[in-house]
């Protein structure tokens, strides 16, 4: 039996949320690839990766547990943003070359770079609880909020008759439903725009949403 240092305990899920440890890194590589099966591995964290992001900002990111099994992670890096000029790519954000985590220390803003949760643990709750971590570290570190590219995995059955911007803006009016963007305005974040060639994805023609959730106790610069 590992030992954990939970941090808190989910209230719906009954998962216990630990800050992550490099020596975890091998089981939330494959937790990630297990949950984007239609990504690019080229775009998404590896093994050395996760070490060196709990190594930098092990805070920020939170691993759940059943038991001694590790089934669901929220990780994210703090990051300088513009939202002014808000289009980017994954690779603008963490280095495509896995060189290290992207980390800032000094950011004003949280960049959540990635929610897995196994298949057979979902609709338990555990995304907004993550979520919930999430707004927890923003409140605690005074950061500006929370900034994302949330993929849109409804936008593969609507990539032929609208464009990304289209999708995004029918789901956000309510017209549409999309399972993982739907959820996250549910859960107070604004669906801002399409950002192409976001991560290689094609499904989706590689689109994700901005996604931005703003600290209500944060003032003064955002950037």
């Amino acid at each position: 039996m590992r030992e954990i240092e939970a941090v808190s305990v989910g209230e719906r899920s009954g998962l216990r949320y630990a800050r992550i440890v490099p020596e975890w890194a091998t089981e939330l590589e494959a937790l990630e690839l297990a949950s984007h099966p239609t990504a690019d591995p080229h775009d998404l964290y590896d093994a050395d990766a996760f070490g060196q992001l709990a190594r930098d900002f092990s805070e920020g990111c939170f691993a759940g547990f059943n038991g001694d099994e590790l089934v669901a992670m929220g990780v994210g890096i703090r990051c300088s943003f513009d939202l002014a000029n808000p289009i980017h790519t994954i690779a603008d954000i963490v280095p495509d070359d896995h060189s290290g985590s992207g980390h800032v220390p000094e950011g004003r803003w949280y960049y959540g770079t990635s929610i897995a949760t196994r298949l057979e643990y979902r609709r338990r709750g555990i995304g907004a609880e993550l979520y919930e971590l999430r707004k927890r570290v923003c409140v605690d570190l005074g950061l500006a909020g929370i900034v994302a590219g949330g993929v849109i995995p409804g936008y593969a059955e609507h990539k032929v008759t609208m464009t990304a911007d289209e999708y995004i803006a029918e789901v956000r009016a309510g017209r549409l439903y999309d399972r993982t963007l739907s959820f996250q305005i549910e859960n107070g974040f604004e669906a801002v725009c399409g950002l192409p060639n976001y991560i290689t994805d094609p499904a989706t023609e590689s689109w994700a949403a901005l996604i931005v959730w703003h600290n209500p106790d944060s003032r003064g610069d955002a950037t």
